[in-house]
C-alpha cells in the first residue's frame, strides 16, 4: 500500500459524504449488518479483525475496542482504539456484550466468513447509492477512516497506531487525499 488511488487513478477510499450514505444505508439494515458496518466505520479495522472480534475485547470503561492486529507475522499484537459510544451502545444492544462479560464467557461478534463480510458490506454500499469502484469495499472504509482521521487533525503518530501499522511512512498516505478532504486539510493552514 502506498498510495490512495489506483493505477489508472480511481480514488480507493470514500468521500465524506459517501461515509455517511453508508452510515445511514447500514443503519436500516438489520442488526448484525449495521453493528458489522459501523464497526469497520469507526474503528477503520481490518475485514478480518472485525471478524475476530469477541466480546471481552469490548472495554466499557475505556471506551475502546481492542483490536488484534491480524497483518502482523505473530500472534497476540492488539490496540486499543477509541470509539463513540454509540458504537458501545449498539454493540451491546446487538450482541449482549455485557452479558457476555458478565458471564465470563467470551465468543465472536459475528460469525460469518469473510467472503459473507465482504458481500454485506458491499451491499450495504450498493443501497447507499455508492458508486462501484475500488474505494467502495471494506478496504474502502478502511482507507477513509485514514483520510478522515488527518483530516480532523489526529496525529500521524496516534493513527498509525490506531489502524495497527507498524511504519508511520504507511499511515502517512492518508496526507495524500484529494477533493474536500484535501482542501479540509489545506484550510487549517488558512485559518
Amino acid at each position: 500500500m502506498g498510495d490512495l488511488f489506483d493505477p489508472t487513478g480511481n480514488r480507493l477510499y470514500l468521500n465524506a459524504a459517501e461515509r455517511a450514505e453508508f452510515l445511514s444505508a447500514a443503519a436500516k439494515c438489520d442488526r448484525e449488518v449495521r453493528s458489522f458496518c459501523e464497526l469497520l466505520h469507526f474503528t477503520g479495522c481490518r475485514l478480518s479483525e472485525a471478524l475476530a472480534l469477541t466480546t471481552r475485547r469490548i472495554d466499557f470503561d475505556e471506551k475502546t475496542i481492542i483490536v488484534e492486529t491480524l497483518k502482523k507475522r505473530r500472534e497476540g499484537v492488539f490496540r486499543a482504539v477509541p470509539v463513540p459510544d454509540r458504537l458501545l451502545d449498539t454493540l451491546d444492544l446487538v450482541h449482549g456484550v455485557h452479558e457476555a462479560q458478565k458471564r465470563n464467557t467470551d465468543r465472536n461478534l459475528w460469525q460469518w466468513s469473510r467472503v459473507t463480510a465482504w458481500r454485506k458490506v458491499k451491499a450495504v454500499m450498493y443501497k447507499a447509492g455508492i458508486d462501484d469502484g475500488p474505494h467502495a469495499s471494506p478496504k474502502g472504509l478502511r482507507h477513509s477512516y485514514g483520510v478522515t482521521a488527518i483530516s480532523s487533525g489526529v496525529p500521524l503518530n496516534m493513527l498509525s497506531k490506531w489502524m495497527g501499522h507498524s511504519k508511520i511512512e504507511t499511515t502517512a498516505i492518508y496526507a495524500n487525499a484529494l477533493g474536500q478532504e484535501q482542501r479540509d486539510i489545506a484550510a487549517r493552514m488558512w485559518e
